[in-house]
């Protein structure tokens, strides 16, 4: 039995694309960055706290398998959570107009049978020049809430976006070669 343990209706969606059934229960734990922590360790860190917090909860844990994500945009040395409030999504887009950042996001298997398996997705992406038109017409459409640097490529931030080195997944928040590589390995 597969639990994702994510609130994220992209998240859901990426899974049910790749025709695997799963349960949903979300993990409420503290996101709060670890002191000099690097993004790709606290995506990592992340990921495995949500799928342990709902692995913990199950009694019956020898067929379970837990499925934790956690993505992170990095601009620079800034990691970029979700925007608090509009004006915190426009000064990320601000920030991202005309340069290339990554998107990171970490994996995690939990399953009564082995050891947890945690990894991460790198995917770079390039933002076009935006003009402040540009970015408050996009905040106005409300396509920037909840989403980790304040946009969605697979919505009307599509535009922004020339090109991406690595898994377009990622991005959307769930890197599903990486997780699928990952299952087959627990099915080993």
């Amino acid at each position: 039995m597969l639990i994702l343990a994510s609130a994220s209706p992209r998240r859901r969606d990426l899974l049910e694309q790749i025709g695997l059934t799963f349960t949903v229960e979300t993990a409420d734990i503290d996101e709060t960055p670890q002191l000099a922590e690097q993004p790709t360790m606290y995506v990592k860190r992340l990921a495995e706290h949500k799928a342990a917090a709902v692995f913990a909860r199950h009694a019956d844990r020898d067929r379970l398998i837990v499925l934790g994500a956690d993505t992170t945009v990095v601009c620079g040395d800034r990691i970029l959570g979700k925007p608090d409030d509009d004006a915190d999504a426009a000064r990320m887009l601000r920030m991202l107009s005309g340069r290339t950042h990554r998107v990171i996001t970490g994996v995690a298997l939990i399953t009564g049978s082995a050891p947890p398996l945690v990894a991460a997705e790198i995917t770079d992406v390039e933002f076009s020049s935006l003009t402040e038109d540009e970015i408050a017409a996009y905040i106005a459409t409300g396509e920037q809430a909840g989403k980790a640097g304040a946009y969605g490529i697979q919505g009307r931030a599509a535009k922004f976006i020339p090109r991406i080195n690595g898994d377009y997944f990622n991005v959307m928040g769930l890197p599903l070669a990486r997780v699928t590589a990952m299952l087959a390995e627990l099915r080993r």
